[in-house]
């Protein structure tokens, strides 16, 4: 896909006019800091920053919004009229929210990069759904590490099998909404599957009272809110004598920014499908 005609740069040859972005949740812990990143990453420029009616940001510049001076483009509700078959769509915000923007997306045949979590199966369904018509991304957790992470967990449950037990364990900032993270579903998800199990009925979310003893098919997930936590996720393999853990920090949502911003990059020219950031990252 060609997002802009080429321009001619300093020494008269062509070059390709940056990709243009449009920012949903422009105004939140991760909208901001994607603003705030688009400035200082070659390659992409906001060109519309998306906020529910009603919200306190609408009509501000969303550079000053991000805490990093004017940019030009005011924080605005019609999400319609941002999305453009020539513009890429970055989004983290609830469930509901994207979907209807990614329906948009769709019906213009523009790009998505969506790192929104808590979409029930239902929703997911229908997102594969109209992956078929646009390129979408998505991802519970832009992180690049968190990416390596997800490909090495089910190696690593394969090859200490059934004889260990599964405990994930995350922890985020006390208004996160959706529990467990994103992240956490799906290292559950990936271990359950590289051991030959069905999450549904051996998945466990909590413990309290006297459950008895851990049965051996157990895959729990705890989930732990507390202050202005970035995010961590530990998944831990223990046998009687030892235990092997995988641990993620995010030391800052710059992090999660960067990896979003990468990933509107590589979807551009890509046909419709869903992709995930093993894609962006070529270890898919």
């Amino acid at each position: 896909m060609t997002v802009d005609s080429p321009t001619a740069g300093r020494s008269g040859a062509p070059t390709a006019s940056p990709i243009s972005l449009v920012v949903a949740g422009a105004a939140g812990r991760m909208g901001t800091r994607i603003v705030a990143l688009a400035r200082e990453t070659p390659g992409v420029r906001v060109v519309a920053a998306l906020q529910a009616s009603g919200h306190r940001a609408l009509g501000a510049d969303a550079g000053e919004v991000a805490g990093i001076g004017p940019i030009g483009v005011l924080v605005a509700s019609d999400a319609a009229a941002a999305i453009t078959a020539d513009r890429v769509l970055v989004e983290f915000s609830v469930p509901e929210a994207s979907l209807e923007h990614l329906r948009l997306v769709a019906a213009a045949g523009a790009r998505a990069v969506i790192g929104t979590t808590g979409f029930s199966a239902a929703q997911r369904d229908e997102i594969a759904a109209l992956a078929r018509r646009a390129a979408i991304m998505q991802a519970p957790n832009m992180s690049v590490a968190v990416t390596l992470a997800f490909k090495l967990l089910p190696i690593m449950a394969r090859a200490l099998g059934d004889d260990y037990d599964v405990e994930i364990s995350e922890i985020h900032h006390r208004f996160k909404k959706d529990a467990p993270s994103g992240t956490a579903a799906r290292m559950a998800e990936l271990v359950a599957e590289a051991l030959g199990r069905d999450l549904g009925k051996v998945g466990v979310y909590g413990r309290q009272g006297l459950p008895g003893e851990r049965t051996p098919q157990e895959i729990a997930v705890l989930s732990h809110r507390s202050g202005d936590v970035v995010g961590e996720h530990t998944v831990s393999f223990g046998t009687l004598g030892e235990r092997l853990e995988l641990t993620h920090r995010a030391h800052s949502r710059d992090t999660f920014a960067r990896g979003a911003l990468r990933a509107a990059r590589w979807i551009v020219g890509r046909p419709p499908g869903l992709y995930s950031m093993a894609d962006v990252l070529g270890l898919a």
